[in-house]
């Protein structure tokens, strides 16, 4: 076996179907988000503007939130100095869980190193609790929503995209004796659409099921203390468990989930992903907890988010761009091919500095491939008249076909 050839090969694939992934160094400037710094290849640098950060709401340069960090590291080093069974849960994890657990009205909170391990490890351990547990699960769902439920070993069943009809007809052709659980998001990130939460929880009431929901893209930014889309609807007491990240809205990183206080201790219990991984370093425990308190209470930035990406979807969709507006504050152009979708985001970025990266197949399906922009409140006047300009004058540029009306 010529095992060198074999990755030549796999990577050579990429690269001729458009859809080769590139890093770029950029350096964020604390106090002048979303402006940043790239160095090129060859090491010289230029100014640029972000486009593509999941720092929404840019509390990753907010001064309670750095200070919170500060003073943790002067009290405390760098590391947390285990897993949390082991030496790894200190004063400023509990601080956070219970932060968490008051956002979402839970009982508990349990910490993760990122969302996705919440998600894999505890979609992956709940067969464990519940033996014969069957999970239905949204096609679209992230990919650490899906790993999590191929790695349980349990049965599943893949609903059609927010499909309440069809996720009936697989709830109703199982045995209504079996364990059920029910993982959506509640909103999805490529599109940016909403999950249809209510009628999810009346089936899993009417099925006996239990209720898990993503609110990755949604927690700091919905609902009246930034409890996400359930809080918004007033949903959340309905939802069994709610997984949730702190690198994005919250501007740290992190993911969590929040339930019972019984379902947090079998999970912490059970998942490998939780036993056997060193906690979070108290730093960034801190931070996130100053974050998440703040946030509760700063309606103003979760109103300007809203606003700015009103205004971007209703200056590319008055440019005939196809965008894909389903009222949240994600805002996708659909390219539909893969290498005009990296030919457009390297003009933005060496042209007008602008940095938004390509999404590509698998994120999203063939002949969908987009530029996702992701505006912020620290994203002002001057960088959006840069952007649509930009925009309108590329999209003419690569002759791609503009819109009358945006999906």
């Amino acid at each position: 076996m010529d095992y060198t050839a074999k990755l030549d090969q796999a990577l050579n694939k990429l690269h001729e179907e458009g859809r080769y992934r590139t890093f770029i160094d950029i350096e964020r400037e604390n106090g002048n988000f979303p402006h940043a710094t790239w160095t090129r290849p060859d090491g010289s640098k230029r100014p640029i503007t972000v486009w593509c950060g999941n720092d929404y709401l840019g509390m990753g340069q907010h001064p309670v939130v750095l200070a919170a960090m500060h003073e943790a590291i002067d009290a405390t080093g760098a590391g947390s100095g285990g897993t949390r069974n082991i030496s790894g849960t200190t004063v400023y994890h509990k601080r956070l869980e219970a932060e968490l657990a008051d956002l979402h009205g839970k009982e508990a909170a349990l910490l993760f190193t990122s969302a996705y391990i919440a998600n894999d490890a505890t979609l992956s351990t709940l067969p464990k609790l519940f033996p014969g547990l069957i999970i239905y699960s949204d096609e679209l769902n992230h990919a650490s929503m899906i790993e999590g439920v191929r790695r349980n070993g349990g049965a599943k069943r893949v609903f059609r995209h927010n499909d309440v009809e069809h996720l009936r007809e697989l709830l109703a052709a199982d045995d209504p004796e079996a364990p059920k659980l029910i993982a959506f998001e509640s909103v999805y990130s490529m599109d940016g659409d909403f999950g249809p939460i209510e009628a999810i929880c009346d089936l899993a009431d009417e099925f006996n099921a239990l209720t898990y929901i993503d609110e990755v893209h949604a927690v700091g930014m919905y609902g009246p203390r930034g409890g996400g889309v359930t809080e918004r609807d007033r949903l959340a007491h309905r939802l069994d468990i709610i997984n949730g990240t702190l690198a994005k809205a919250f501007g740290v990183m992190g993911g969590y989930i929040a339930a019972s206080a019984k379902m947090c201790d079998a999970v912490r219990s059970y998942a490998p992903g939780f036993i056997f991984t060193t906690s979070l370093p108290p730093a960034v425990a801190a931070g996130a907890a100053a974050s998440v308190a703040h946030l509760k209470k700063d309606q103003e930035r979760r109103d300007q988010h809203q606003t700015q990406a009103k205004i971007l979807k209703t200056r590319l969709k008055g440019l005939g761009l196809p965008i894909i507006d389903h009222g949240s504050h994600i805002v996708p152009v659909i390219v539909g091919d893969p290498v005009h979708t990296k030919q457009l985001s390297d003009m933005l970025l060496e042209q007008f500095g602008i940095y938004v990266q390509p999404i590509n197949f698998p994120t999203v399906p063939r002949g969908t491939e987009r530029l996702r922009f992701t505006p912020s409140p620290v994203h002002g006047p001057d960088e959006m008249d840069t952007l649509v300009r930009a925009m309108d004058e590329l999209w003419s540029q690569c002759a791609l076909n503009r819109a009358e009306m945006s999906a």
